[in-house]
C-alpha cells in the first residue's frame, strides 16, 4: 500500500479499528476457530472505578513557542485522549525548538505523558531539566488513561484543522510510535496484543472522513487486520476483526518515565503557577508548558474543554491477553462504544467520552452501563 495512503480515524482513533479497509483479509478455510479466556464481569470483581479529564483542545494540540520578557515558553498542551502516542513526538519537536536558544537549562510545567517525556527529550538533547508540577504519578490525568497508540483519540475537530497543523500531528506521530515500540519488553509497561472490534456488519472499505478534510493518520502507522467471520471466533457478533495494537499500562509507564528522568539528573518540585509572569521569576529561562486543562487558566486558552473519561477496574485475570472494542451500541451520552483492555493492575472498562464536563464524580449509570454491556458480551462467548 502506497505511503501516501491515509485512513481516516474518528471518536476514539484506533478503538474503531475495526472498521478499517487496511489490511482486512479474512481467516483461511479449514484454520481451528480462535479461543479466548472469557472475562469475568461481575459488580463484586470491581475494585475500583476512576475519572480522567481529557484536555480537548478543538484545534489540536498546541506546539509553539512565545517570549515573556526574557523567558521563552514553549506551548505543548491540548493532547486530548492522545497524549501517551504523541507526547514523546511533541516533546522531541519541543525540544528542537529549545535548541535554538543558548541556555541548556529548561524547566517543564506538569509531570503527566506530555511533561514527562519532553523533560526527558530535553535531557536526551543535553538540557539540565526542573519538572514543576502540583501532582506526580500517579496522580495524574495520565494515570487515568485507558491507554495504548491512539493518536487521534479526542485530539481534534476536523474543520479547524490546517495544513501546518496536520504536518506537526503527523511528525509527532511517527516519533511516538517509533519511541513507543523501542520501549516494549524493556520494563516500561508497553507490549502489543491483539484486539478484536466487534460488529455484526462487515467492515466495508473506507477512504476518508466527511466534507473535504484530508484523512489524519498516515496507514502505515497502523498494523493491519484480519477480518474473522461467523465460526472463526468466540464473541457473539458476526464479526470480529482483528488487530495486533500497542498497550501501555499507565502505572507502570509513568513510573518509569519519572525513574529515568531523576536518574538522568532531573528534579521535581511541587508547584502551583496562577499567572504567566511568575514563569519569568524562575532561574529557567526556558519553558516548556505541559499543563493540559491547566492551560485555560494560566494562560487564558478559553478553548480548552474536558473530555471526561471514566474506566471501572475488575480483578486481574493473568489468562486474559487481548482486548476488545465494540458489541454494544454507543450512547449519545458517552459517545463511544464499549473496550476491554487487560492489564497486570487489572482489567480495564471503559466507553465515555463526556465533552465540557468537568465533575471528578464518577457516573454511577455509566458505570452500570458498562459493566452491563461487557457482561452482555463475555457471557454470551463460546468457549
Amino acid at each position: 500500500m502506497d505511503r501516501r495512503t491515509l485512513l481516516r480515524i474518528g471518536g476514539i482513533g484506533l478503538l474503531g479499528s475495526g472498521l478499517s479497509a487496511c489490511g482486512v483479509r479474512s481467516t483461511p478455510m479449514g484454520q481451528p476457530p480462535l479461543r479466548l479466556a472469557r472475562v469475568r464481569v461481575d459488580p463484586d470483581r470491581i475494585i475500583r472505578t476512576t475519572v480522567g479529564l481529557r484536555p480537548h483542545r478543538p484545534a489540536g494540540f498546541l506546539l509553539r513557542a512565545e517570549r515573556l520578557d526574557e523567558t521563552t515558553v514553549i506551548h505543548n498542551y491540548g493532547h486530548g485522549g492522545a497524549g501517551m502516542s504523541l507526547s514523546w513526538g511533541t516533546g522531541a519537536m519541543a525540544a528542537e525548538m529549545a535548541l535554538e536558544h543558548d541556555s541548556r537549562t529548561a524547566a517543564v510545567i506538569g509531570c503527566g505523558a506530555a511533561g514527562l517525556t519532553a523533560a526527558r527529550q530535553l535531557q536526551r538533547r543535553g538540557f539540565d531539566v526542573t519538572i514543576y508540577t502540583m501532582d506526580v504519578p500517579p496522580n495524574t490525568t495520565s494515570n487515568m488513561s485507558f491507554a495504548g497508540f491512539t493518536p487521534t483519540s479526542g485530539l481534534v475537530d476536523d474543520d479547524l484543522r490546517t495544513p501546518a497543523w496536520d504536518a506537526q500531528f503527523r511528525e509527532a506521530a511517527e516519533i511516538g510510535y517509533r519511541q513507543l515500540q523501542l520501549l516494549v519488553g524493556r520494563g516500561y509497561g508497553v507490549s502489543w496484543i491483539h484486539s478484536y472490534a466487534l460488529g455484526d456488519n462487515e467492515p466495508r472499505p473506507r477512504g476518508g472522513g466527511g466534507g473535504d478534510a484530508e484523512p489524519l493518520l498516515p496507514a502505515h502507522l497502523r498494523t493491519g487486520t484480519r477480518l474473522l467471520g461467523p465460526g472463526e471466533h468466540p464473541f457473539s457478533t458476526r464479526y470480529a476483526n482483528q488487530r495486533t495494537q500497542m498497550r501501555i499500562e499507565p502505572s507502570i509507564y509513568l513510573d518509569a518515565l519519572v525513574r529515568d528522568f531523576v536518574d538522568f539528573g532531573g528534579r521535581i518540585v511541587i508547584r502551583k503557577f496562577t499567572e504567566p509572569r511568575e514563569l519569568v521569576e524562575l532561574d529557567e529561562s526556558i519553558v516548556v508548558n505541559c499543563t493540559g486543562l491547566g492551560a485555560r487558566d494560566l494562560f487564558g486558552d478559553r478553548t480548552m474543554v474536558p473530555l471526561k473519561g471514566q474506566l471501572t477496574v475488575l480483578v486481574p485475570q493473568p489468562e486474559v491477553n487481548y482486548g476488545t472494542f465494540g458489541g454494544a451500541p454507543a450512547t449519545p451520552q458517552g459517545g463511544l462504544g464499549i473496550h476491554m483492555q487487560p492489564r497486570s493492575d487489572g482489567i480495564v472498562l471503559g466507553g465515555t467520552s463526556e465533552r465540557g464536563e468537568w465533575s471528578l464524580e464518577p457516573n454511577q449509570e455509566a458505570l452500570e452501563r458498562i459493566v452491563a454491556a461487557h457482561r452482555a458480551v463475555f457471557s454470551a462467548m463460546r468457549i
